[in-house]
């Protein structure tokens, strides 16, 4: 039988020593190392890692949307958002990863009040176009972001393309977007 693997990085047993009243899971997989939080406690959470000496993640490196629908695994809800930290001093990286599960049908943009997260633009200013990119994508909405709209497709598009459950065609977009060519301008 195969033994189990430890999680061996300094910032996981800094975190549960910090939020012992939190539930908190974490992974590696190839030698990334991954905390998986809940929704309300995300916020504080990414402010402890940055402003936390022994931590010190001062960059935000990318967040992502994922759609686990159709996943071969059971996951702790449909979809993820997952935040990809930086600490130069100590040249690490680190990753943390929230799970939401909708509430109501995904097909359409209709706001779904289980697919809210907190924003971290206050503690990092540069996570306010990748969020804007995970909610037009997949319409993972963000509490107090500073402009919360579409980035990638217009205003009224109709959907969130990203979602599993988009079809791959569209739905008529192509066929009904204006073309615009150089005599219109």
């Amino acid at each position: 039988m195969p033994t189990p693997p430890t999680l061996d990085h300094p910032t996981f047993a800094i975190v549960r020593a910090e939020f012992g009243d939190a539930r908190l899971r974490g992974t590696e997989f190839r030698g990334q190392s991954t905390l998986i939080v809940e929704p309300g406690d995300l916020h504080r959470v990414m402010r402890f890692l940055r402003d936390d000496e022994r931590c010190a993640y001062d960059f935000l490196s990318d967040v992502i949307g994922i759609d686990y629908l159709g996943y071969p695994a059971p996951t702790p809800g449909r979809f993820a958002v997952v935040y990809n930290l930086c600490s130069y001093p100590r040249d690490d990286r680190f990753f943390v990863k929230v799970f939401l599960d909708p509430s109501l049908p995904t097909d359409g943009v209709e706001e779904d009040p289980a697919l809210y997260l907190d924003s971290v633009t206050d503690i990092w200013p540069g996570a306010e176009w990748p969020e804007r990119e995970v909610f037009d994508m997949f319409g993972i909405r963000f509490r107090n972001h500073p402009d919360l709209r579409r980035i990638l497709t217009w205003k009224d598009y109709p959907a969130h393309p990203l979602r599993k459950d988009y079809p791959l065609r569209g739905r008529g977009e192509r066929e009904r977007y204006r073309v615009v060519d150089r005599t219109d301008a």
